[in-house]
């Protein structure tokens, strides 16, 4: 494992759902193909060249010193601190960054600072002894582990995600599904409704569509195809009690 300093973490974010966020890894061993934004911004500003370079993470070595300086400062004016939008804090099989994950979430807890995670890996079980604030999600866009193979190879298996995720449920934690980058069926054939009743204990769902994808755009029919599937989540979300947010431009 690489390490790297930095010279400050907690930002505000511009994504739509999110307030402050914190990235305490470079990279992402996910390897995610839909393709990954968070690898084109990366690349576009040379902090990585590569993709092969993008998959292989470092750690902010100093990421809980630059907590201990910035929380003070900042505290009162974040609602939420989100983990992550430009890695993955939990990122499978690499238990170093799991463990600080974990320390970060306590340090912004221990301040009154409520934490919003979101991972393609294994949510941890030691969560649910944290703040009865934190929100947990997991990003689920399919349950066809040949799809995941083949656009997020270094990822979780689904159903273990779903597994971790329930897991906190249950423990009485808050729990959200991203069902983002949203796959069009020229990428594969399946059906929204699987996917939802796998995750239909959750608390809220965030949909929304492919972007930067060609195989998405040049889908003749990608636009009808997101409205319909939006109007679907919407009816389910409804139909259960479960909160939900349609990204922006996913209807058109």
């Amino acid at each position: 494992m690489e390490y790297i300093t930095r010279k400050s973490m907690l930002y505000k974010t511009g994504v739509e759902y999110g307030d402050y966020t914190m990235n305490h890894v470079l990279g992402c061993s996910h390897g995610c193909k839909y393709p990954c934004y968070a690898f084109l911004q990366k690349k576009r500003f040379g902090q990585v060249k590569t993709y092969d370079e993008w998959i292989e993470p470092k750690i902010v070595a100093n990421t809980l010193e630059l907590l201990d300086k910035e929380i003070p400062r900042l505290k009162n004016k974040i609602q939420s601190v989100q983990l992550c939008f430009a890695t993955d804090p939990f990122m499978y099989g690499f238990d170093e960054i799991s463990a600080l994950s974990l320390a970060a979430v306590r340090k912004l807890n221990d301040a009154g600072i409520k934490c919003t995670v979101l991972t393609k890996g294994i949510l941890p079980a030691e969560l649910a002894e944290l703040s009865e604030a934190n929100e947990y999600g997991i990003s689920l866009v399919s349950l066809d582990e040949n799809f995941r193979g083949r656009m997020e190879p270094g990822a979780a298996p689904y159903a273990e995600r779903i597994h971790a995720l329930k897991r906190l449920h249950e423990a009485g934690c808050k729990t959200w599904v991203s069902m983002e980058p949203y796959p069009t069926p020229n990428l594969i054939e399946q059906n929204l409704a699987d996917v939802l009743n796998a995750v239909a204990f959750v608390d809220k769902i965030i949909f929304g569509r492919t972007n930067y994808s060609k195989e998405t755009s040049s889908f003749p029919t990608h636009k009808e195809f997101y409205n319909v599937c939006a109007d679907e989540v919407i009816a389910f979300c409804r139909e259960r009690g479960i909160d939900y947010h349609i990204k922006h431009g996913t209807q058109t």
